[in-house]
């Protein structure tokens, strides 16, 4: 990793700031100062700002029970963000940090964040086909002909590809558990809407092994264990 990366990674500093700190001389790195920011560190170096030892932190995975509201973006400016629930020192510590298959904002529940690109592919790549089950609360009773359709396959508005077959769990007569292993654009609403009933609301229960807490009011989030981390395979 290079030098500068790795300051703005571990400490509160930016790109920016953590070059002016290595070309002020502040860093050093196994008892040398480095002026170079584009050096690359060896491994198991010792880095210190300022006197102040830094240590990079592994990857980060997290589980997150988003309310309705919130943009399942890292950024906006006119809305709040999935981020804005996380305390300061975590996005501080961990500002890789980016969102692995997002939600609308109406839509509750799971949303999982992590600084691994490479796990986030597996969830979100359609090859992977990672499963997403979400709790649908329907304007009317769910009909055997639509439970068929969304089995199926159905064919979306402005879309001619069917989806893929879906599983459908009826908890009750306007209460659905659909589970998909697509990601398309307002998919479960779309979905609904051609196979002829209306989404309430969408609550997303899990994702491939990984089921919300219970535990987890809307806002609050924890880390994931590494036994849920390993079922995204």
């Amino acid at each position: 990793m290079r030098l500068d990366q790795f300051i703005a990674t571990t400490s509160p500093l930016s790109r920016k700031e953590a070059k002016r700190a290595i070309h002020a001389g502040k860093v050093e790195v196994n008892g040398e100062f480095w002026k170079e920011t584009g050096k690359h560190l060896p491994a198991n170096a010792q880095v210190l700002l300022e006197g102040e030892q830094l240590i990079l932190q592994g990857e980060r995975y997290l589980m997150l029970n988003k309310p309705a509201g919130i943009v399942s973006a890292t950024q906006d400016s006119e809305h709040p963000i999935a981020l804005d629930l996380l305390p300061a020192e975590l996005t501080e510590v961990a500002r890789n940090l980016h969102i692995a298959g997002r939600l609308d904002a109406d839509t509750t529940g799971l949303l999982l964040l992590t600084t691994d690109g490479k796990w986030s592919h597996k969830v979100t790549s359609p090859k992977r086909e990672c499963p997403k089950t979400y709790r649908v609360n329907l304007s009317t009773p769910v009909l055997d002909s639509t439970i068929n359709a969304l089995e199926a396959g159905v064919v979306l508005h402005q879309d001619p590809k069917p989806t893929k077959p879906a599983q459908v769990k009826v908890l009750e007569p306007q209460l659905i558990e659909l589970t998909i292993s697509e990601g398309r654009y307002h998919q479960v609403k779309r979905m609904l809407a051609a196979a002829g009933n209306h989404v309430e609301a969408l609550h997303r229960h899990s994702i491939g092994g990984i089921v919300l807490d219970s535990a987890l009011q809307p806002g609050d989030y924890r880390e994931l264990s590494e036994k849920e981390i390993a079922s995204i395979g």
